[in-house]
């Protein structure tokens, strides 16, 4: 019988906390880290990652076995926790309820830390106002292909147009391979007014960048690096400062002086290297709180690109369909008022796996069983779709043959792998809606 690994108790800052499997490998392929590493890690950079979290609520997002396994998302905060942790009670577009966490402290964080919560995902909202954003997210989604340094040319577009509209932005890396721009706002707009701002920001950067940047909702449009106004729709989150990502080298979402922003490389900020970065420099985003913009000129900007017709773009799909949005659907599913098809996208779906490795080789195997087709594939005709389950994401891989000719596109074949894990639950929505 093995023998049960060890409990190590920390004492912080009066609270004990509990660290259960500490020698538990997070990381092992090529940085050797265990969970008590990643525990020690955050407690040493604990003032700059609770500037991002402190009094909002958080969604545990928990990979358990590690950061080479499966995540889960969970919204709702334990039963069992520490009579010192707090919660708050947030209402979701869907018209549920849920007690989320609320850390405002480096023990919180350390027991956060100890149920596998690798990233932070803080909504925008202090805990005192829960309808009132306290801060405009931009997030610079570049497209396969995309170099990192267009992604710093884009972000500067972005850092020139909030200056000329009297607001700040404070620049991280996303941890992966985009970058993530903050705006300190005043809690005066609700979600849908912050989120409509954001989306005139993205439509505004992509008229100054066209051929580098895109507001592009469908990713069959896109090119370039996407500017993800839907970030800022209410319920969704992003991983805040000193987040490490599930990557091979622990990297860590790392907030930046502007002056750094050209020669940054995101593999430079790890959780080797941030610690010592912290003790040196500080917080780069310390001063963020001090001076809280406004919305007013975004939005006018907003009603400026709605008077010239540019309707609102769409919605996340589990959104309820909202005034002035056209039609949910991708173009090249959609049809036109005629009811006569539209020129579609020839879209193929080939790969569907919980596991992203899996889809990967799946689509390595329809390459090699299309050699001519794809031949013709540009670095924007794969795409790679992070789909959201009710509690974990799994990977959808599709093939547009816009520049395939005609006579070689292939049919669509059943996908391979073909495992979509939100199947069995989809269809007891299905049943249970007939009934």
């Amino acid at each position: 019988m093995s023998k049960p690994q060890p409990i190590q108790v920390l004492s912080i800052e009066g609270h004990e906390v509990r660290v259960t499997h500490p020698d538990k490998p997070y990381f092992s392929a090529e940085t050797k880290l265990t969970k008590l590493d990643i525990v020690r890690y955050y407690l040493s950079v604990a003032a700059g990652a609770l500037a991002g979290i402190s009094d909002r609520p958080l969604v545990l997002k928990r990979f358990v076995n590690g950061a080479e396994n499966e995540a889960f998302y969970q919204k709702r905060a334990p039963s069992k926790r520490p009579a010192w942790l707090r919660t708050v009670t947030l209402a979701f577009p869907s018209g549920r309820t849920a007690e989320e966490i609320v850390v405002d402290d480096p023990a919180g964080l350390a027991w956060v830390v100890n149920l596998g919560c690798l990233e932070l995902h803080p909504h925008p909202v202090r805990s005192t106002d829960l309808d009132h954003p306290d801060e405009l997210r931009v997030d610079l989604d570049p497209g396969p292909g995309v170099s990192w340094a267009d992604v710093r040319l884009v972000a500067y577009e972005v850092k020139q147009l909030l200056e000329e509209l009297g607001l700040r932005g404070w620049p991280k890396t996303s941890g992966s391979r985009g970058m993530h721009i903050n705006v300190r706002i005043q809690p005066r707009w609700t979600f849908h007014e912050v989120r409509r701002a954001a989306l005139a920001l993205s439509r505004a950067v992509e008229r100054r960048a066209p051929t580098l940047a895109t507001s592009k909702w469908w990713k069959e449009e896109r090119h370039g690096v996407f500017l993800d106004y839907n970030q800022n729709a209410k319920d969704r989150t992003t991983c805040s400062a000193y987040s490490v990502r599930p990557l091979p080298d622990a990297r860590v979402s790392t907030p930046l002086e502007w002056g750094e922003v050209p020669d940054c490389e995101p593999r430079d900020f790890t959780v080797l290297t941030v610690p010592k970065r912290f003790a040196q420099l500080g917080d780069p985003h310390a001063g963020m709180d001090v001076v809280p913009g406004s919305l007013e000129k975004l939005l006018e900007l907003a009603a400026r690109d709605e008077a010239a017709g540019l309707g609102d773009a769409p919605w996340p799909p589990h959104f309820r369909k909202m005034e002035g949005e056209g039609r949910r659907v991708a173009p090249s599913r959609a049809k036109s008022a005629s009811n006569k098809p539209r020129t579609k996208m020839p879209l193929l779906v080939v790969a569907k796996s919980p596991s992203r490795d899996a889809a990967l080789a799946g689509l390595e195997r329809w390459k090699n069983n299309h050699r001519e087709a794809a031949g013709f594939l540009t670095a924007d005709d794969v795409l790679i779709d992070s789909m959201r389950g009710r509690s974990s994401t799994w990977t959808r891989i599709r093939i547009n043959l816009r520049h395939v000719p005609a006579h070689l596109q292939p049919a669509q074949e059943p996908p391979d792998p073909d495992d979509d894990p939100t199947i069995e639950w989809r269809s007891k929505l299905v049943s249970k809606h007939n009934h």
